[in-house]
């Protein structure tokens, strides 16, 4: 669902942010926040496929977060099999890159983790005892998506790389059909819920106050 015709930014070029050019690893992902977060959910895979053991490890369990507390943040980075990374990923390098732009690194990643967070918690709160995990980024990544829509909700998107629609329109086709309770077994709806309850908050928070670059 690439992006297109962003004849939306009005405002004046983003301000630089300074530094060497060659700069240090930390600099890297600074300036790349999506590439690096691509790449961690990359290695992340690679590792729960070489050793099975870590999705348990990794994943969130409602009945278990007391004693594994760290699963609320690792859960975003375990997924279930290819498809289900390819998705997130591609959404996340399509969206990501975008709002960046828009809004800047540091802005980006706090709605990217604590959508994630938020969705994590939301299952955890409502599957309080289930001892079924849940694994993957897909809150963070609709927290990412649906504040970009709420930012710039005319902008021109492409579904399937031919029907081209406001940002808006797609946003709430794909991501709003697939945080309906139950409406599909063995996703979890609540972590969806949950970053997309995030994105609307944060992206009418950044609406209101005016701090993003480019708008329309």
């Amino acid at each position: 669902m690439p992006l297109s015709d962003r004849d939306y930014m009005r405002r004046s070029a983003q301000p630089s942010r300074g530094g060497s050019r060659g700069g240090t690893f930390s600099d890297w992902v600074t300036q790349n926040p999506v590439l690096a977060l691509i790449v961690v959910n990359i290695v992340f895979y690679i590792a729960t496929n070489l050793s099975h053991g870590l999705v348990g490890r990794l994943g969130l369990t409602p009945a278990l977060l007391a004693h594994r507390p760290w699963t609320i943040l690792t859960a975003m980075f375990v997924h279930a099999d290819f498809w289900h990374i390819f998705g997130n990923m591609i959404t996340l390098f399509f969206f990501g890159r975008a709002l960046t732009q828009i809004i800047g690194t540091n802005r980006f990643l706090a709605i990217y983790f604590i959508g994630g967070i938020i969705g994590n918690l939301l299952y955890y709160l409502i599957e309080l005892h289930s001892l079924s995990p849940v694994i993957g980024a897909s809150g963070a990544v609709f927290a990412v998506a649906v504040a970009l829509a709420v930012l710039v909700p005319n902008m021109q998107v492409r579904i399937y790389f031919v029907l081209p629609v406001p940002l808006w329109i797609s946003v709430l086709i794909f991501f709003g059909i697939w945080s309906i309770p139950n409406l599909f077994p063995g996703i979890a709806w609540q972590a969806h819920l949950g970053g997309l309850a995030t994105g609307l908050v944060a992206g009418f928070l950044l609406r209101r106050t005016g701090r993003y670059y480019y708008f329309r």
